[in-house]
């Protein structure tokens, strides 16, 4: 229907549809946040330097350079050098030049701080 055609018999009806509408929306809200905090696989996994090198796509020769400056979180056993995954996506998240992206609930909070007045809530 039209909001041309509407008459106040079709009320019930435009609000049943209505009603539909918000139904499948709030599944699909649910489903989106659901897979959103989804548990992850386990990081906590020691690579080889190697494995490490590949997941960075850097030369040996950086990595080991890293290494020797202590930038990158490493756990040597005798000759061996060892290195977790969670703490490598650590030391990549601190070393962004940019902040990492927040959540709905903690960018709109930010936004709101960011003014200093209030809207104005005859506008809204």
């Amino acid at each position: 229907m039209e909001k041309d055609q509407l008459t106040f018999n079709d009320l019930p009806t435009v609000v049943g549809e209505l009603c539909d509408r918000i139904a499948s929306m709030e599944i699909l809200l649910t489903e989106k946040l659901s897979k959103q905090y989804e548990t992850k696989e386990n990081t906590h996994v020691p690579m080889t330097l190697q494995e490490a090198c590949n997941y960075l796509k850097m030369p040996l020769s950086t990595f080991y350079y890293k290494v020797k400056k202590d930038d990158i979180p490493v756990i040597k056993q005798g000759k061996h050098l060892y290195i977790y995954r969670d703490e490598l996506d650590k030391w990549l998240e601190s070393s962004r030049k940019t902040p990492a992206p927040q959540s709905f609930e903690d960018e709109n909070k930010a936004m709101l701080a960011s003014h200093r007045r209030k809207p104005n809530s005859k506008n809204w």
